[in-house]
C-alpha cells in the first residue's frame, strides 16, 4: 500500500495539468459512474506496468510511459475537453497481470494502460478498447538450449507471468500432452526475465514484442533467443469497468478518433521504429498485418481467429470448448 500511494502522488505531480477550455461542458449532475467520479474529485486514475516494454514501463527518471500509456493521455485530454475541466490530475498507480483485473472493477483504477489480452472470460468482467496491437506469445530462452516448442520444455521449467492468459493455455496442454513441464508463476516481466538470465527456468513464455524487448536490453543479449513460431495471437485492448456506457463511448471514441486520423501510426513509430526505449533501445518492429487490419477494423472481438489464423497450440484449445 506504501508503494501504492507513494507512487499515486509522486507520478500524478509529475504527470502535470492540462489546462483546456471547452464551452459546452458536461455538468456534474448530469453525469454517472467513470465520467462523474473523475469530474468530482478532479483526477483520472491510470493503471501502468513497471516493466512491459514498449505498452508500459517505468523509466530511468521513475516515469511511467510507453505505448499503451500514450493512448491513454490522449484518452485523459478527451475526457477533460468534455468535462470542460481548466484542470486534470493524471495518477499512475501501478498494477500487475494479477492486480489489474481487480483494481479495475474495485475502482482503484479507471483505465489500466498495459498489454491486456481481450478474451471472452475477461469480457464477463471488464470492458476491452478497441484493439490497438495484436501480438503473438512466443518463447525466450538462451540460444544453447535450442529450445523453440513446449514439447521441447518436457521435463523442464517454464516462467509465466501469474495473470495471464499464457499459464491457462500451457496448464492445459501441459495436462493434456503430459510434458511434465513445471510451471513457475513470476509477478511481472522483469522477475521472468531474470529467472532464464540466472537459469532458474529454461524458458520465458510472453508476448512477442515484449521479449524481443527485454532481449534486446539484457547484459547477455547475445546468449539469448526468441522462437520463431508463435504459440498463439494475442489481441490487446485497454480496460475499464463494465456497465458504464457513458465512459466506454469516451473511451472508444477517443481510440476510434487516433486509429482515423492516422495518430496512431506516429504514436507506433515512437515506441517500436525510433530510439524511444530506455538507453536509446530502438526496436526496429515495423507494424503487422494484422495490427493494420485491427487498427482499419477497429473491433474490441475477443475472438483471437478474428485477426489471424490461429497457432496449432492454440487451435486444439479453441476446438475444445
Amino acid at each position: 500500500m506504501k508503494k501504492l500511494l507513494l507512487a499515486l502522488v509522486h507520478v500524478g505531480a509529475l504527470a502535470g495539468l492540462q489546462t483546456v477550455h471547452y464551452s459546452h461542458a458536461a455538468q456534474s449532475d448530469e453525469l454517472n459512474g467513470t465520467l462523474k467520479k473523475i469530474k468530482e474529485k478532479g483526477v483520472i486514475v491510470l493503471g501502468v506496468r513497471d516493466s512491459t516494454k514498449p505498452f508500459s514501463y517505468l523509466n530511468d527518471k521513475q516515469d511511467y510511459e510507453g505505448y499503451a500509456v500514450d493512448l491513454c493521455l490522449s484518452i485523459a485530454k478527451t475526457i477533460q475537453r468534455k468535462l470542460g475541466m481548466s484542470q486534470l490530475t493524471i495518477s499512475m498507480v501501478p498494477v500487475t497481470s494479477s492486480s489489474r483485473i481487480p483494481l479495475i472493477q474495485n475502482g482503484t483504477v479507471d483505465i489500466e494502460c498495459g498489454n491486456t489480452t481481450n478474451t471472452a472470460e475477461r469480457q464477463n468482467i471488464v470492458e476491452f478498447s478497441p484493439t490497438y496491437y495484436v501480438s503473438g506469445s512466443r518463447l525466450l530462452s538462451k540460444r544453447a538450449s535450442n529450445i523453440q516448442s513446449l514439447a521441447d520444455l518436457r521435463g523442464k521449467k517454464l516462467v509465466i507471468n501469474s495473470g495471464t492468459t499464457h499459464i491457462k493455455m500451457v496448464t492445459m496442454l501441459n495436462d493434456e500432452q503430459k510434458l511434465g513441464i513445471d510451471i513457475i508463476a513470476s509477478r511481472d516481466t522483469a522477475e521472468g526475465m531474470l529467472a532464464v538470465e540466472t537459469g532458474r527456468a529454461a524458458a520465458f513464455m510472453n508476448d512477442d514484442i515484449v521479449l524481443a524487448s527485454l532481449a534486446g536490453s539484457s547484459k547477455i543479449k547475445n546468449e539469448l533467443v526468441v522462437g520463431k513460431d508463435a504459440l498463439s495471437v494475442e489481441p490487446f485492448g485497454l480496460i475499464y469497468r463494465k456497465n458504464d456506457p457513458a465512459f466506454k463511448q469516451v473511451v472508444d471514441g477517443s481510440i476510434a478518433n487516433i486509429f482515423k486520423s492516422g495518430d496512431i501510426n506516429k504514436i507506433y513509430a515512437k515506441w517500436f521504429q525510433s530510439p524511444s526505449l530506455p538507453h536509446g533501445q530502438n526496436l526496429n518492429w515495423p507494424m503487422s498485418p494484422e495490427t493494420q487490419a485491427a487498427i482499419a477494423k477497429i473491433s474490441n472481438s475477443p475472438n483471437p481467429a478474428d485477426y489471424a489464423p490461429l497457432p496449432k497450440e492454440q487451435l486444439s484449445l479453441v476446438r475444445k470448448k
